[in-house]
């Protein structure tokens, strides 16, 4: 185990046994939600396609092609005076099959990921005139990342990384908002490689009127140095998501939505992007709240 690494889990652990001033926060006990679920849908079934080819006329031209994409975020945090204790799974999973007029039908994965993550925030400061409210302070996360399937001959992603920052969360407008370094164990190959680091990400929302938001999310890792160079590490790698979400029902919303993802390779020059946009149909319910004792 390199010094870096040593070093990174030792202030890790302080975060967990030195005493701090807290804040004078209200919230106390678990709180376990679903923060969010979601279903893309879309299909276009073209049929004869193969005798119209020749019309100027894409709606009988096209290839037929189905699209399923589902979302999963499941947050169980436990809300103590002095610090927040963390856990969150996520399920990112898109298929998309193709049928082409002339041709073999094919599939292609459009999302695949895998995360769990434990975080341990301390609660120190509690802002409540600036920007709608907040609570800030330093926090250390350890997470594992794979995927559900590996894609042709590559092997199944997986990542352990260790993350210590400051974070801004349970704000009004401001629900997140983190900066931190990070070290990064990847396991997808045989040796594995020691990666160092920084990123940030964000999660605001925007009230509209009663039962509709804007929300924005974005993020951003940078890799500053690995110990082992593979043809498919990345430079940088950065997303944008902005959706706004109208209610159906008490906890069914709509969401028309854009996302974007980008990444930078370190073997050749050429930015990766992809772009994609959508409606959602999205649930979300809150099992447990932690109490207010104010």
């Amino acid at each position: 185990m390199n010094l870096q690494y040593k070093v990174l889990m030792s202030v890790f652990c302080l975060l967990f046994l030195t005493a701090s001033s807290y804040a004078q926060n209200t919230k106390r006990g678990w709180q376990l939600e679903l923060k969010k679920a979601s279903l893309d849908l879309s299909s276009t079934d073209v049929k004869n396609a193969v005798e119209y080819k020749d019309f100027p006329n894409s709606k009988l031209s096209s290839d037929s092609q189905h699209v399923v994409k589902g979302f999963l975020d499941l947050k169980g945090d436990y809300f103590a005076r002095g610090f927040v204790w963390g856990n969150e799974l996520i399920l990112d999973y898109g298929k998309t099959t193709l049928k082409p007029a002339e041709g073999e039908r094919s599939t292609n994965e459009t999302a695949d990921s895998i995360q769990y993550t434990g975080s341990y925030t301390q609660r120190l400061w509690n802002v409540n005139n600036f920007l709608g409210g907040f609570e800030a302070g330093p926090f250390g996360s350890l997470a594992y990342q794979t995927e559900f399937s590996s894609q042709g001959d590559t092997p199944l992603k997986r990542v352990f990384r260790a993350a210590l920052g400051v974070k801004i969360y349970e704000g009004k407008y401001i629900k997140n908002f983190q900066l931190a370094g990070f070290s990064e164990c990847d396991f997808t190959y045989d040796p594995s490689s020691q990666k160092y680091g920084w990123e940030t990400s964000v999660e605001v929302h925007q009230p509209i009127r009663e039962g509709v938001r804007a929300v924005y999310t974005a993020m951003f890792r940078d890799y500053l140095h690995s110990s082992r160079k593979e043809a498919t590490d990345i430079d940088y790698e950065a997303g944008l998501d902005a959706r706004l979400d109208v209610a159906v029902l008490k906890e069914l919303s709509v969401a028309p939505f854009m996302q974007y993802y980008t990444a930078q390779a370190s073997a050749f020059g050429k930015r990766g992007q992809n772009f994609y946009v959508g409606v959602s149909f999205s649930f979300s319910h809150t099992f447990i709240r932690a109490r207010d004792i104010a």
